[in-house]
């Protein structure tokens, strides 16, 4: 199957960046409401280092180091998926809006989970 550049995958550093640009987007069009703002800065944060982990983790000294920052970057991803589903839930955010970064918040938790980087990080990722 020829792949053209649309379909060709994107490495994570230039997908982790692209998920945080999206991040951006959603909390700039939040509703100015005092929940809906809180809620936001939370993803926000979370969402926004998840890139700056990853990076972190391929300047690493070691490969506990490693480990940890790309840890790091899946908790960051949990967190992240915490609070977009808290946003539907209480009603600030359509479920239609905010699903495509949940389904990217999963994918990018499947491919930076422990198991893809246990015996040796970097070569996998």
């Amino acid at each position: 199957m020829n792949n053209t550049e649309n379909d060709a995958p994107q490495d994570l550093r230039t997908r982790t960046s692209n998920f945080a640009l999206k991040i951006i987007r959603l909390y700039t069009s939040l509703p100015k409401t005092t929940e809906a703002q809180v809620i936001g800065r939370q993803f926000l944060r979370s969402g926004t280092s998840i890139g700056a982990h990853y990076r972190e983790g391929h300047r690493a000294k070691s490969d506990a180091d490693i480990v940890n920052k790309f840890e790091n970057a899946l908790q960051e991803l949990d967190e992240t998926d915490y609070w977009l589903e808290l946003l539907v839930k209480s009603g600030i955010t359509p479920a239609q809006k905010v699903e495509p970064l949940r389904k990217e918040t999963n994918e990018l938790l499947a491919i930076i989970h422990p198991s893809s980087f246990s015996l040796h990080p970097l070569e996998k990722l």
